[in-house]
C-alpha cells in the first residue's frame, strides 16, 4: 500500500437507499475542489460478476464505463460529480472476488493450504481496494461498501476494512450513514437506530469516525451531542444529511456541515485551499431558475422504475441547464402504445427520447412512437435500441419492407435491417457477445450530429449485441435516412439521422454515460434546444 494515499469507507446501517453514492460523490468533490485527487470505488456485495445480466428491476441501470466495465449505478454519480473516468476497478462484486480466488486456487497459488474467508477473501478485497490507488496517483480513495452493516453479504468487506484499520491506523477512517427517522405520533427525531446500527459495526470491530445522519428535520446541537456520547464520536463528527430538492444541492449542503473539514483533521491532511465550488453554485443557481421549460416524452419498458433510466435522466438535467430550460419528463410506457392512442397519448410533447434496452417487450409501440415523430416533425434522439427501432420503422414504413426487423427479436426476419455481426454469433456466454465500452465514430460533415459535437471524430460509449446491417445501407440513404456517424475500423454505422427532418438522429452508443455537470453531453445539448426551437414553433 502506497503510504501516500489516504483511505475513506463509507458503510451504511439501518436501511439501504440512504444515499451512501450520493454522500460519497459529494465529499469526494469537496475534497477534490480543496485541490485533492480523489476517486472513488463501489464494492457490491452481490454474487453476481457484474450488473450487466441483471434485470434493470433488480438494479437500476447498468452502467458502462471506457473500458467496457458493466458496473454499478453508483459509478454514474461518481463520473458526474467529479468529471473523471471511472474504470473495471472502481467496481468490485463479491462475484469477482471469490471467482479471483477460486481461480488462484486452481492454480495452485495457495500452495495446497485451506482457502478460507479470512484471509484468502479479505485480502483479495483488501487489494481491490488498494489497487483503485494507482501506485499513489490519488491523494484519498473513498470506497463505498453497498448493502447495510449487519447484511451476512458484506461482512467479509467490513472484516477486510477492520484490518485496514488496524494495518494502516493513520491512513484510514470510516463514515457511517446510518437514518435519524421522525415519529411523528411523538413528534420528535429518534436516535436510537443510529445507536443501534453504530453498536452493530462496533460489534464486527469497526468504530466510525465521523456519522452522516439522514434526516427529515434539523439535528440540533443536543442530539448531536447524544448521538456522540452514544456512539463514541466528537460532536462535530456528527454530520446532519438532510433531504434536498436535488442530489447535486449535496455538495453544498456538506459543505455548510464542514464535512471535507472534519474528514482531513481525521486523516492527518492539511486543509489546502477552501473548496471552489464556484462552477458548482452556478450550475445550481440556472438549474433552480429556468428560463424555459420543455416538455420530452421518454418512451421505455421499465418508466415505472425510474432508476433504470438513471444516465438519461440526469444527462437532461445537464442539458436542460445548459440551456437555461427545465426539462419535464414525461415517462411513457411503450406497452401501452398503439396505432389508435399514439396521437392521444404524445400529445403536447417537445421532443420524443426511444429508450435503450433488451428483448421484444414494448417493441411495437416504441415503434409507433418513432413513426409519430418522424411523420410530425418532432425532434427526436434514439439511442441504443432507440436508433435500432428507428432503423426499423423507417424500413418498414419508408422502404416497405413490411416484415422488416431486428433478428434479436424475430430470428427468421426476411428483412433483417438490424442483425448480429458473423464473429458475435459464435460466443455462447451471454456478457461475451457485447459490444462495450468506448469506440471511435466519424461523423459525416454537417450533419446535426457533427453539428452538436462541433468536432467529426469522437469516442462513445457502446453496451449491445446487434447492429445497423450494412447490406441495406444504399436503400436505406436513397430514401433518405443517412449514415451520420460510422466506425472507422469496422464500417458499422453508429449514428442515422433524416437530413429532412428537423432534428431525427439515432445513435448506437449510450451518449448519457458520458454526461457530467461541468462537462453536458453535445447531443442531449442540441436536442433541448431542438426541442425548444419545436415548441417555439
Amino acid at each position: 500500500m502506497s503510504n501516500s494515499t489516504k483511505y475513506v469507507f463509507v458503510t451504511g446501517g439501518v436501511t439501504s437507499s440512504l444515499g451512501k453514492g450520493i454522500i460519497s460523490a459529494s465529499l469526494a468533490k469537496l475534497l477534490q475542489a480543496r485541490g485533492y485527487t480523489t476517486t472513488i470505488q463501489k464494492l457490491d456485495p452481490y454474487i453476481n460478476i457484474d450488473p450487466g445480466t441483471l434485470n434493470p428491476y433488480e438494479h437500476g441501470e447498468c452502467y458502462v464505463t471506457d473500458d467496457g466495465a458493466e458496473t454499478d449505478l453508483d459509478l454514474g454519480h461518481y463520473e458526474r460529480f467529479l468529471n473523471v473516468p471511472t474504470s473495471q476497478a472502481n467496481n468490485v462484486t463479491t462475484g469477482r472476488i471469490y471467482q479471483s480466488v477460486i481461480e488462484k486456487e486452481r492454480r495452485g497459488d495457495y500452495l495446497g493450504k485451506t482457502v478460507q474467508v479470512i484471509p484468502h477473501i479479505t485480502d483479495e478485497i483488501k487489494e481491490r481496494i488498494q489497487a483503485v490507488a494507482k501506485n499513489g496517483q490519488f491523494d484519498i480513495v473513498i470506497t463505498e461498501i453497498g448493502g447495510t452493516v449487519g447484511d451476512i453479504e458484506s461482512l467479509p468487506y467490513v472484516e477486510a476494512v477492520r484490518q485496514m484499520l488496524w494495518e494502516y491506523e493513520n491512513d484510514c477512517i470510516v463514515v457511517h450513514l446510518t437514518l435519524v427517522p421522525y415519529l411523528s405520533a411523538a413528534g420528535e427525531l429518534k436516535t436510537k437506530p443510529t445507536q443501534h446500527s453504530v453498536k452493530q459495526l462496533l460489534e464486527l470491530g469497526v468504530q466510525p469516525d465521523v456519522l452522516c445522519c439522514r434526516t427529515e428535520h434539523e439535528l440540533d446541537l443536543g442530539l448531536r451531542k447524544k448521538i456522540a456520547k452514544f456512539c463514541n464520536v466528537s460532536v462535530n463528527a456528527v454530520i446532519e444529511a438532510r433531504d434536498a430538492a436535488s442530489i447535486y444541492d449535496v455538495p453544498v449542503l456538506m459543505q455548510a456541515e464542514e464535512l471535507d473539514t472534519v474528514v482531513l483533521e481525521k486523516l492527518g491532511l492539511s486543509k489546502k485551499q477552501s473548496p471552489k465550488l464556484d462552477n458548482w453554485k452556478a450550475f445550481l443557481e440556472r438549474l433552480k431558475n429556468p428560463k424555459h421549460t420543455v416538455k420530452i416524452g421518454l418512451i421505455g419498458k421499465y418508466v415505472e422504475l425510474k432508476d433504470a433510466y438513471k444516465s438519461i435522466s440526469e444527462a437532461f438535467i445537464h442539458a436542460g441547464v445548459s440551456n437555461e430550460t427545465k426539462v419535464e419528463l414525461s415517462w411513457i410506457h411503450s406497452e401501452t402504445l398503439d396505432p389508435e392512442n399514439i396521437a392521444t397519448e404524445l400529445s403536447g410533447l417537445d421532443g420524443i427520447l426511444v429508450a435503450p434496452g433488451f428483448g421484444s417487450r414494448g417493441i411495437d409501440g416504441k415503434i409507433e412512437a418513432v413513426r409519430f415523430a418522424r411523420e410530425n416533425n418532432i425532434p427526436f434522439l434514439g439511442i441504443c435500441l432507440g436508433m435500432q427501432i428507428a432503423v426499423i420503422e423507417f424500413a418498414r414504413n419508408v422502404l416497405g419492407l413490411s416484415d422488416a426487423h431486428s433478428t434479436e427479436m424475430s430470428e427468421n426476419t426476411n428483412a433483417p435491417v438490424i442483425s448480429m455481426m458473423e464473429e458475435q454469433k459464435r460466443i455462447s456466454n451471454m456478457g461475451g457477445t457485447m459490444r462495450l465500452g468506448a469506440y471511435k465514430c466519424e461523423l459525416k460533415p454537417n450533419s446535426n450530429t457533427a453539428k452538436a459535437y462541433q468536432n467529426n471524430n469522437i469516442s462513445e460509449r457502446h453496451r449491445h449485441r446487434y447492429e445497423f446491417n450494412n447490406q441495406y445501407l444504399s436503400d436505406f440513404e436513397a430514401k433518405g435516412m443517412v449514415a451520420a456517424g460510422r466506425n472507422p475500423e469496422t464500417g458499422l454505422v453508429e449514428v442515422v439521422e433524416i437530413p429532412t427532418h428537423p432534428w431525427f438522429v439515432g445513435v448506437q452508443f449510450h451518449p448519457e454515460y458520458k454526461s457530467t455537470v461541468d462537462a453536458p453531453h453535445p447531443l442531449f445539448v442540441a436536442f433541448v434546444k431542438a426541442a425548444l426551437k419545436n415548441k417555439k414553433h
